[in-house]
């Protein structure tokens, strides 16, 4: 969606917020702007650009009972990550959440329901301007605005990913990683970082390979808590980004792991076969 039709869905008394500060002699209080009683919420989602297939996405509606007791204990912990997340997203004193969230996991575990879910609810419960935004797509984007008939300029692509309040980058390090989406990718966090704009990622590759780090240590990955073989030192996001964009990754998200669930999509999948038989 262009940048105008972003804008328009701004209510000019709380920039898009939902919220209003109150002087009160010290910090201030934020009370709802009265933006809510129209139909801001509903604008704000569509213009987020998510797809069809994620816009029933909702925290409550995660999937908990699959496969082994420790899956199941991993997914659960991974939905209070995202929920704590959305709970804690707008300060007392009315400003949004700085930091970000790294879903990590093979495919299929649910991590773009994950994201999906925090950005829809964060819109629903606080106005804010979100953006979903899948990665392969994007570049496919970027790349149509380099002719001379193209319709859209690169910056009125890239714009939004810049600016917005709250963005979703889904399936981070899946691209081929050339010299032009390295700096792409760089231009895009490095300034979101720069800015303290809070951004969601997901992706099927490790923060590092290291064995020493525990799940849920805001660190890396335990692999020795991985049930695929395949996740190995080629999976580490340092083989698909530069190693300061991965180290902008441990400062700006709190790692959310999904690395010991099956592939939900595969086995529901293959259970509807079976039915059919």
């Amino acid at each position: 969606m262009a940048v105008h039709e972003v804008e328009r869905a701004v209510c000019p008394s709380c920039g898009g917020r939902g919220w209003v500060v109150q002087l009160d002699g010290g910090a201030g209080t934020a009370r709802p702007c009265f933006c809510r009683q129209y139909e801001v919420v509903p604008r704000l989602i569509e213009a987020a650009g998510i797809p069809d297939r994620y816009r029933d996405c909702r925290l409550a509606s995660f999937k908990l009972t699959r496969g082994s007791a420790a899956e199941g204990a991993q997914l659960l912990q991974a939905r209070s990550l995202a929920q704590r997340y959305v709970d804690d997203f707008m300060k007392p004193q009315g400003d949004f959440a700085r930091s970000g969230l790294l879903f990590i996991g093979p495919p299929g575990v649910g991590k773009t329901h994950l994201a999906v879910g925090v950005l829809i609810e964060a819109i629903e419960r606080y106005s804010v301007r979100g953006r979903f935004v899948e990665l392969s797509t994007f570049f496919n984007q970027m790349q149509s605005t380099f002719g001379q008939a193209a319709s859209e300029s690169t910056q009125a692509v890239l714009a939004p990913l810049m600016d917005v309040q709250l963005l979703v980058l889904d399936e981070l390090g899946t691209q081929q990683p050339t010299p032009w989406i390295r700096d792409v990718l760089y231009l895009v966090i490095n300034t979101r970082y720069a800015r303290r704009l809070p951004t969601l990622f997901t992706t099927n590759y490790r923060l590092t390979a290291a064995a020493s780090d525990a799940p849920g240590s805001g660190k890396s990955l335990d692999r020795g808590r991985d049930p695929d073989p395949t996740w190995d030192e080629a999976t580490a996001l340092a083989s698909r980004l530069p190693s300061m964009l991965v180290s902008r990754l441990y400062e700006m998200t709190q790692p959310v792991l999904l690395t010991a669930v099956g592939d939900f999509r595969r086995d529901q999948a293959g259970a509807q076969k079976a039915r059919r038989r």
